[in-house]
Protein backbone atom coordinates (compact mmCIF):
# COMPACT_ATOMS: atom_id res chain seq x y z
CA UNK A 1 0.00 0.00 0.00
CA UNK A 2 0.98 3.52 -0.57
CA UNK A 3 3.37 5.20 2.17
CA UNK A 4 0.97 8.22 1.90
CA UNK A 5 -1.86 6.43 2.34
CA UNK A 6 -0.95 4.13 5.51
CA UNK A 7 -0.14 7.98 7.20
CA UNK A 8 -3.55 9.40 5.97
CA UNK A 9 -5.33 6.32 8.42
CA UNK A 10 -3.47 6.57 11.15
CA UNK A 11 -4.51 10.29 11.02
CA UNK A 12 -8.32 9.39 10.86
CA UNK A 13 -7.99 6.62 13.38
CA UNK A 14 -5.98 9.54 15.42
CA UNK A 15 -8.63 12.30 14.95
CA UNK A 16 -11.90 10.61 14.41
CA UNK A 17 -11.76 7.67 15.95
CA UNK A 18 -13.75 8.63 19.04
CA UNK A 19 -17.00 9.43 16.80
CA UNK A 20 -20.15 9.87 18.42
CA UNK A 21 -22.73 11.03 15.60
CA UNK A 22 -25.43 8.44 16.02
CA UNK A 23 -28.36 7.82 13.62
CA UNK A 24 -31.24 9.13 15.69
CA UNK A 25 -30.99 12.40 17.63
CA UNK A 26 -29.06 12.88 21.08
CA UNK A 27 -31.03 15.04 23.07
CA UNK A 28 -30.85 15.97 26.61
CA UNK A 29 -34.31 16.59 26.57
CA UNK A 30 -36.95 15.38 28.88
CA UNK A 31 -35.05 16.05 31.47
CA UNK A 32 -32.97 18.78 33.53
CA UNK A 33 -29.53 17.22 33.01
CA UNK A 34 -26.88 17.14 30.15
CA UNK A 35 -25.50 14.06 28.78
CA UNK A 36 -21.96 13.65 28.14
CA UNK A 37 -21.85 13.13 24.36
CA UNK A 38 -22.42 16.30 21.71
CA UNK A 39 -24.61 16.25 19.00
CA UNK A 40 -21.77 15.38 16.16
CA UNK A 41 -19.85 17.12 14.15
CA UNK A 42 -22.02 19.29 11.50
CA UNK A 43 -25.19 19.02 13.06
CA UNK A 44 -27.26 21.85 14.73
CA UNK A 45 -30.26 20.99 17.15
CA UNK A 46 -32.81 23.34 18.73
CA UNK A 47 -34.43 21.76 22.00
CA UNK A 48 -37.86 23.94 22.73
CA UNK A 49 -41.07 23.77 24.79
CA UNK A 50 -43.14 25.51 27.23
CA UNK A 51 -44.06 24.79 30.69
CA UNK A 52 -46.52 25.54 33.46
CA UNK A 53 -44.81 26.29 36.56
CA UNK A 54 -46.51 26.90 40.31
CA UNK A 55 -44.45 28.17 43.10
CA UNK A 56 -46.13 28.99 46.76
CA UNK A 57 -43.70 29.67 49.89
CA UNK A 58 -44.74 28.89 53.16
CA UNK A 59 -42.35 31.62 54.32
CA UNK A 60 -44.92 34.71 53.08
CA UNK A 61 -48.16 33.28 54.23
CA UNK A 62 -48.37 30.87 51.68
CA UNK A 63 -48.49 33.50 48.61
CA UNK A 64 -47.71 32.27 45.22
CA UNK A 65 -46.39 32.89 41.90
CA UNK A 66 -48.18 31.13 38.69
CA UNK A 67 -46.89 31.55 35.45
CA UNK A 68 -45.72 30.44 32.00
CA UNK A 69 -42.61 29.49 30.89
CA UNK A 70 -40.63 29.04 27.20
CA UNK A 71 -37.38 27.29 27.16
CA UNK A 72 -34.39 27.19 24.31
CA UNK A 73 -31.50 24.82 23.65
CA UNK A 74 -29.66 25.06 20.51
CA UNK A 75 -26.89 23.12 19.59
CA UNK A 76 -23.83 23.23 17.01
CA UNK A 77 -21.53 20.58 16.52
CA UNK A 78 -18.40 22.15 14.96
CA UNK A 79 -14.71 21.35 14.11
CA UNK A 80 -14.75 17.78 15.58
CA UNK A 81 -16.87 14.66 17.09
CA UNK A 82 -16.12 16.01 20.38
CA UNK A 83 -17.00 19.70 20.88
CA UNK A 84 -20.52 21.33 20.98
CA UNK A 85 -21.50 25.18 21.13
CA UNK A 86 -24.35 25.38 23.53
CA UNK A 87 -27.04 27.94 24.44
CA UNK A 88 -29.65 27.72 26.92
CA UNK A 89 -32.61 30.17 27.51
CA UNK A 90 -35.47 30.38 29.96
CA UNK A 91 -38.37 33.39 29.87
CA UNK A 92 -40.90 33.61 32.36
CA UNK A 93 -43.86 35.36 32.77
CA UNK A 94 -46.45 35.02 34.99
CA UNK A 95 -47.90 36.55 38.66
CA UNK A 96 -47.23 37.30 42.29
CA UNK A 97 -49.81 37.25 44.67
CA UNK A 98 -49.09 38.32 47.77
CA UNK A 99 -50.63 37.29 51.15
CA UNK A 100 -48.39 38.90 53.46
CA UNK A 101 -51.12 41.44 54.19
CA UNK A 102 -54.93 41.14 54.59
CA UNK A 103 -55.37 42.32 51.50
CA UNK A 104 -54.02 40.08 48.28
CA UNK A 105 -51.68 42.38 46.55
CA UNK A 106 -50.51 41.22 42.85
CA UNK A 107 -47.39 41.39 41.06
CA UNK A 108 -47.23 40.76 37.08
CA UNK A 109 -44.09 40.29 36.19
CA UNK A 110 -41.98 38.70 32.99
CA UNK A 111 -38.21 38.06 32.27
CA UNK A 112 -35.26 35.47 31.32
CA UNK A 113 -34.67 33.41 33.82
CA UNK A 114 -31.14 32.11 32.14
CA UNK A 115 -29.09 33.18 29.22
CA UNK A 116 -26.46 30.81 28.90
CA UNK A 117 -23.46 30.27 26.57
CA UNK A 118 -21.38 27.08 26.76
CA UNK A 119 -18.52 24.99 25.09
CA UNK A 120 -19.10 21.02 25.44
CA UNK A 121 -15.88 18.96 25.17
CA UNK A 122 -16.07 14.94 25.51
CA UNK A 123 -12.89 14.11 27.82
CA UNK A 124 -13.34 10.33 27.69
CA UNK A 125 -15.55 8.19 25.91
CA UNK A 126 -15.69 4.86 26.50
CA UNK A 127 -17.67 3.60 23.73
CA UNK A 128 -15.04 4.74 21.23
CA UNK A 129 -14.16 1.25 20.60
CA UNK A 130 -17.46 -1.02 19.33
CA UNK A 131 -18.09 -4.07 21.06
CA UNK A 132 -17.97 -7.43 19.13
CA UNK A 133 -21.14 -9.57 18.48
CA UNK A 134 -20.79 -12.96 19.71
CA UNK A 135 -23.55 -14.85 17.51
CA UNK A 136 -23.26 -17.86 19.74
CA UNK A 137 -24.46 -16.46 22.86
CA UNK A 138 -27.43 -14.32 23.70
CA UNK A 139 -25.88 -13.80 26.93
CA UNK A 140 -22.43 -12.50 25.87
CA UNK A 141 -24.19 -9.99 24.20
CA UNK A 142 -27.03 -8.92 26.26
CA UNK A 143 -26.22 -9.48 30.16
CA UNK A 144 -24.73 -7.25 32.04
CA UNK A 145 -20.93 -6.20 32.13
CA UNK A 146 -18.85 -4.39 34.76
CA UNK A 147 -16.92 -2.58 32.42
CA UNK A 148 -20.30 -0.81 31.06
CA UNK A 149 -20.72 1.40 34.24
CA UNK A 150 -17.54 2.91 33.22
CA UNK A 151 -18.75 6.18 31.79
CA UNK A 152 -18.28 8.71 29.03
CA UNK A 153 -17.18 12.26 30.62
CA UNK A 154 -17.78 15.83 29.39
CA UNK A 155 -17.03 19.35 30.79
CA UNK A 156 -19.30 22.19 29.76
CA UNK A 157 -17.74 25.45 30.43
CA UNK A 158 -19.48 28.54 29.66
CA UNK A 159 -21.02 32.45 30.68
CA UNK A 160 -24.72 33.30 32.29
CA UNK A 161 -25.17 36.75 31.03
CA UNK A 162 -28.28 38.83 32.04
CA UNK A 163 -29.92 41.45 29.75
CA UNK A 164 -32.00 43.11 31.83
CA UNK A 165 -30.72 45.46 34.34
CA UNK A 166 -34.27 45.46 36.41
CA UNK A 167 -34.44 41.53 36.04
CA UNK A 168 -37.61 40.34 38.10
CA UNK A 169 -36.78 36.92 39.30
CA UNK A 170 -32.61 37.91 39.91
CA UNK A 171 -31.10 34.18 40.77
CA UNK A 172 -34.07 32.47 39.71
CA UNK A 173 -36.39 33.58 42.78
CA UNK A 174 -39.46 34.72 42.21
CA UNK A 175 -40.75 35.94 45.37
CA UNK A 176 -37.70 38.54 44.94
CA UNK A 177 -40.51 41.59 45.25
CA UNK A 178 -41.49 40.09 48.51
CA UNK A 179 -38.25 39.36 50.20
CA UNK A 180 -36.54 42.57 50.06
CA UNK A 181 -38.29 45.42 49.44
CA UNK A 182 -40.84 45.17 51.92
CA UNK A 183 -38.98 43.74 54.84
CA UNK A 184 -35.74 45.84 54.22
CA UNK A 185 -37.08 48.89 52.52
CA UNK A 186 -36.81 50.81 55.91
CA UNK A 187 -33.50 49.93 56.56
CA UNK A 188 -32.27 50.99 53.13
CA UNK A 189 -31.64 48.69 51.91
CA UNK A 190 -31.75 47.87 47.66
CA UNK A 191 -33.32 44.85 46.66
CA UNK A 192 -31.08 42.01 45.12
CA UNK A 193 -29.22 42.59 41.77
CA UNK A 194 -27.80 39.70 39.89
CA UNK A 195 -24.63 40.31 38.19
CA UNK A 196 -24.20 41.00 34.64
CA UNK A 197 -21.99 38.14 33.58
CA UNK A 198 -21.24 34.69 35.94
CA UNK A 199 -19.76 31.71 34.65
CA UNK A 200 -20.87 28.28 35.53
CA UNK A 201 -19.37 24.41 34.95
CA UNK A 202 -20.78 21.43 34.87
CA UNK A 203 -19.22 18.00 34.85
CA UNK A 204 -21.30 15.50 33.28
CA UNK A 205 -20.75 11.08 33.23
CA UNK A 206 -23.01 8.82 31.29
CA UNK A 207 -22.84 5.68 31.48
CA UNK A 208 -25.09 2.59 29.33
CA UNK A 209 -25.82 -0.68 30.86
CA UNK A 210 -28.17 -3.80 29.65
CA UNK A 211 -29.15 -2.19 26.21
CA UNK A 212 -31.93 -0.19 27.61
CA UNK A 213 -30.79 1.69 30.68
CA UNK A 214 -28.76 4.83 30.63
CA UNK A 215 -27.41 6.65 33.76
CA UNK A 216 -26.58 10.43 33.68
CA UNK A 217 -25.07 12.57 36.25
CA UNK A 218 -23.99 16.61 36.16
CA UNK A 219 -22.11 18.33 38.82
CA UNK A 220 -22.32 22.10 38.53
CA UNK A 221 -21.12 25.59 39.92
CA UNK A 222 -23.14 28.24 38.56
CA UNK A 223 -23.05 31.87 39.08
CA UNK A 224 -19.27 31.92 40.18
CA UNK A 225 -18.16 35.45 40.80
CA UNK A 226 -21.42 36.53 41.43
CA UNK A 227 -23.10 37.58 44.99
CA UNK A 228 -24.94 34.35 45.15
CA UNK A 229 -22.66 31.41 43.85
CA UNK A 230 -24.82 27.71 43.76
CA UNK A 231 -23.70 23.97 43.58
CA UNK A 232 -26.13 21.57 42.35
CA UNK A 233 -26.02 17.98 41.41
CA UNK A 234 -29.00 15.99 38.98
CA UNK A 235 -29.23 12.20 38.68
CA UNK A 236 -31.26 11.12 35.51
CA UNK A 237 -31.92 7.33 34.53
CA UNK A 238 -33.57 6.99 31.49
CA UNK A 239 -35.29 3.25 30.31
CA UNK A 240 -36.24 2.75 27.08
CA UNK A 241 -39.56 0.72 26.65
CA UNK A 242 -39.00 0.27 22.50
CA UNK A 243 -37.18 1.73 19.76
CA UNK A 244 -39.76 4.70 20.08
CA UNK A 245 -40.77 4.96 23.72
CA UNK A 246 -38.75 6.04 26.70
CA UNK A 247 -39.07 7.20 30.09
CA UNK A 248 -37.09 8.80 33.36
CA UNK A 249 -36.59 9.67 36.52
CA UNK A 250 -34.34 12.45 37.52
CA UNK A 251 -33.49 14.04 41.10
CA UNK A 252 -31.88 17.16 41.65
CA UNK A 253 -30.11 19.18 44.18
CA UNK A 254 -29.22 22.91 44.85
CA UNK A 255 -27.67 25.08 47.25
CA UNK A 256 -27.01 28.66 47.62
CA UNK A 257 -26.96 31.43 50.48
CA UNK A 258 -30.40 32.20 49.29
CA UNK A 259 -32.24 28.62 49.45
CA UNK A 260 -31.88 25.19 49.64
CA UNK A 261 -34.12 22.82 47.27
CA UNK A 262 -35.05 19.25 46.17
CA UNK A 263 -36.62 18.55 43.38
CA UNK A 264 -38.01 15.07 41.43
CA UNK A 265 -39.15 14.94 37.86
CA UNK A 266 -39.95 12.33 35.90
CA UNK A 267 -41.82 11.89 32.48
CA UNK A 268 -41.44 10.47 28.69
CA UNK A 269 -40.25 11.09 25.25
CA UNK A 270 -41.39 9.45 21.79
CA UNK A 271 -38.91 9.61 18.73
CA UNK A 272 -40.98 10.54 16.30
CA UNK A 273 -38.43 9.74 13.40
CA UNK A 274 -34.47 9.68 13.65
CA UNK A 275 -34.85 13.91 13.46
CA UNK A 276 -37.41 14.78 15.92
CA UNK A 277 -38.63 14.12 19.42
CA UNK A 278 -41.38 14.96 21.25
CA UNK A 279 -41.45 14.42 25.39
CA UNK A 280 -43.35 15.50 28.18
CA UNK A 281 -42.38 16.19 32.31
CA UNK A 282 -43.63 16.44 35.83
CA UNK A 283 -41.93 17.62 38.28
CA UNK A 284 -42.42 18.54 42.21
CA UNK A 285 -39.54 20.02 45.31
CA UNK A 286 -39.46 18.86 48.90
CA UNK A 287 -39.64 21.88 50.46
CA UNK A 288 -42.52 24.16 51.32
CA UNK A 289 -39.97 27.54 51.24
CA UNK A 290 -41.46 27.56 48.39
CA UNK A 291 -42.86 24.38 46.83
CA UNK A 292 -42.75 24.19 43.22
CA UNK A 293 -44.87 22.49 40.77
CA UNK A 294 -44.14 21.92 36.85
CA UNK A 295 -45.39 20.50 34.43
CA UNK A 296 -43.15 20.97 31.01
CA UNK A 297 -44.28 19.82 27.14
CA UNK A 298 -41.87 19.96 24.48
CA UNK A 299 -39.66 18.72 21.21
CA UNK A 300 -36.16 18.61 20.16
CA UNK A 301 -35.40 18.70 15.98
CA UNK A 302 -32.29 18.65 14.50
CA UNK A 303 -30.27 19.62 10.98
CA UNK A 304 -27.95 16.81 10.16
CA UNK A 305 -25.64 18.06 7.60
CA UNK A 306 -23.01 15.44 9.24
CA UNK A 307 -20.61 13.37 6.81
CA UNK A 308 -20.39 10.24 7.33
CA UNK A 309 -17.16 9.06 8.57
CA UNK A 310 -14.87 6.59 6.42
CA UNK A 311 -13.21 4.04 8.87
CA UNK A 312 -9.11 3.23 7.75
CA UNK A 313 -10.63 -0.43 6.49
CA UNK A 314 -12.97 1.32 4.04
CA UNK A 315 -9.79 3.82 2.85
CA UNK A 316 -7.96 0.56 2.49
CA UNK A 317 -10.57 -1.41 0.54
CA UNK A 318 -11.16 1.54 -1.81
CA UNK A 319 -7.31 1.85 -1.94
CA UNK A 320 -6.40 -1.63 -2.81
CA UNK A 321 -9.45 -1.54 -5.65
CA UNK A 322 -8.49 1.34 -7.12
CA UNK A 323 -5.04 -0.49 -8.14
CA UNK A 324 -6.52 -3.42 -8.80
CA UNK A 325 -8.24 -1.98 -11.48
CA UNK A 326 -5.02 0.23 -12.50
CA UNK A 327 -3.36 -3.47 -12.75
CA UNK A 328 -6.15 -4.83 -14.80
CA UNK A 329 -5.98 -1.59 -17.18
CA UNK A 330 -2.54 -1.90 -17.48
CA UNK A 331 -2.23 -5.27 -18.31
CA UNK A 332 -5.05 -4.92 -20.83
CA UNK A 333 -3.16 -2.23 -22.41
CA UNK A 334 0.00 -4.62 -22.64
CA UNK A 335 -1.80 -7.49 -23.99
CA UNK A 336 -3.38 -5.45 -26.90
CA UNK A 337 0.15 -3.73 -27.87
CA UNK A 338 1.86 -7.45 -27.24
CA UNK A 339 -0.92 -8.62 -29.74
CA UNK A 340 -0.42 -5.47 -32.11
CA UNK A 341 3.35 -6.32 -32.18
CA UNK A 342 2.64 -10.26 -33.19
CA UNK A 343 0.69 -9.13 -36.14
CA UNK A 344 3.13 -6.76 -37.68
CA UNK A 345 5.65 -9.57 -36.83
CA UNK A 346 3.38 -12.07 -38.96
CA UNK A 347 3.00 -9.62 -41.72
Amino acid sequence: MNPRWSLYLIFISVFYGSAQYTDQINSNRPGASIGAFAVGKSVVQAETGVAFRNYTHAGYNNSTFTGGMGFLSLRWGFMNERLELTYEGQYLKGTLNSKIYSQPIAYPSNGFMQNFVGVKYLLYDPFRKERTTNVYSWKANNGFKLRELIPAVSLTLGTNVNFEKDNPYPYNNVFGNLYRPILFQNLGISPDKEDFMSLRGTLATQSHFLGTWVFVTNFIYDRYLSSYPQKSYILTLTHTLDPLWSVYLEHQGRSSELFTDYLFRLGAAYLWNNNFQIEATLGSSLKNTPHMLTLNAGVSYRLDFHKDFISGEEIQEKESKKQERQLKKTLKKNTKGEKKRNRKTKG
